[in-house]
């Protein structure tokens, strides 16, 4: 017998979520068959098999998370060891540096996941409850489930109905968040772009990103990684901007590389090749990582100014809201002209005020030239 274990999918990734098995317990296989489909906090992985043989059991269903080194399935063999790197995915160290296992909106999972300690007669009065108790959190000491926390669990059960669980991309979004509240001392700051030199039709997006090249051509250390624990950053010299994309199964953002030395029509395809791939929930893994920089243009939805979260190991975000038509003083009279309002938020560890206000002022340049 041989079991195999989820691998190491890269970028300090430590969990997956089990979407689809694609062989059952008794099926003949042969190697680099598709075993099983599987999203992680980049994108949807499909992994093949390291060998031929039998399956003899699999181990979790759809919707069940599995973490780094937890075994997948199980075969009917004793020829070769364990196995736990298949196809193309690369292994990384544990110790891999920030250049090499951070992305945006997917934090380095923690390698411990949380235990459910509770006793056999706990459990049993769970399942006597119909509780799920993986869903109850303990009161006891060192985190031990009692009576009365599963007693609470099943009334809210019963009061307002189940709760769901966080899963696949709004999990991991949720981890990146805390992360970042726990760790980055953000700021924000906020201005208006006056946009009356812009042709008809022209591409608001685009002028962000080209903006956002001249901001960060003015103050480099925007454009940035921090590894607080070393005490060192790295500022980049290719800009590569995260573009955070709305998706019905949550938020992804894939990354649009060397933005500085690329065509507008170039950016264009490949911003819609993103779009697109993210509402399929297809992105390339190679697509979700590393950003330097990351853009949120919320505005083609709603809302005028934001408090956006940076994600590790990034130190700037900007946010640009709906463009709206306002009276402003033009050569001291006054005239109606789009407005774009801005947010920055950076982190003040590493950038001063006034290095983000100077990046700020080398954007709205750029906008209103």
């Amino acid at each position: 017998m041989k079991f195999f274990k989820l691998p190491d999918l890269g970028e300090g990734l430590q969990e997956a979520e089990i979407i689809e098995w694609n062989v059952a317990p008794g099926d003949t296989i042969s190697t680099d068959q598709l075993l099983v489909t599987v999203e992680t906090a980049k994108a949807i992985v499909e992994i093949p098999s390291p060998q031929a043989g039998i399956i003899a059991a699999t181990f979790g269903q759809p919707g069940d998370i599995v973490h780094l080194g937890e075994p997948l399935l199980e075969f009917v063999s004793d020829e070769t060891d364990n196995a736990t790197v298949v196809g193309e995915l690369q292994t990384t160290s544990p110790q891999a540096n920030i250049d090499e296992h951070f992305i945006i909106g997917s934090p380095e999972v923690p390698r411990h996941h949380r235990s459910i300690r509770a006793t056999p007669a706990i459990r049993a009065l769970a399942e006597r409850l119909k509780v799920d108790i993986s869903k109850v959190s303990g009161s006891g000491q060192q985190n031990l489930i009692t009576v009365e926390d599963v007693e609470r669990v099943a009334r809210l059960e019963s009061e307002k109905g189940p709760s769901t669980p966080l899963k696949g991309v709004r999990r991991f979004m949720s981890l990146a968040m805390s992360a970042s509240r726990a760790e980055v001392v953000a700021v924000t700051i906020n201005d208006d772009a006056q946009l009356g030199n812009w042709r008809t039709q022209e591409d608001a997006t685009i002028r962000l990103l080209r903006a956002m090249v001249a901001a960060c051509q003015a103050e480099p250390l925007l454009n940035s990684w921090f590894d607080a624990e070393a005490m060192t950053y790295r500022s980049l010299t290719t800009i590569d901007v995260g573009m955070a994309v709305d998706t019905p199964g949550g938020l992804f953002v894939p990354v649009l590389r060397d933005v500085a030395n690329r065509r507008d029509k170039d950016l264009r395809s490949g911003l819609n090749r993103l779009k697109k791939d993210a509402l399929k929930r297809r992105i390339p893994v190679d697509e979700m990582q590393k950003p330097t920089i990351t853009l949120s243009n919320f505005g083609t939805i709603a809302g005028r100014y934001a408090n956006p979260v940076i994600v590790l190991p990034t130190v700037a975000i900007l946010a640009a809201g709906v463009i709206r038509d306002e009276v402003c003083a033009v050569e001291g009279k006054p005239k109606v002209v789009p407005v774009m309002p801005l947010s920055l938020s950076f982190d003040h560890r590493l950038i001063t005020g006034g290095e983000a206000a100077r990046f700020m002022a080398a954007l709205k340049d750029s906008l209103e030239g």
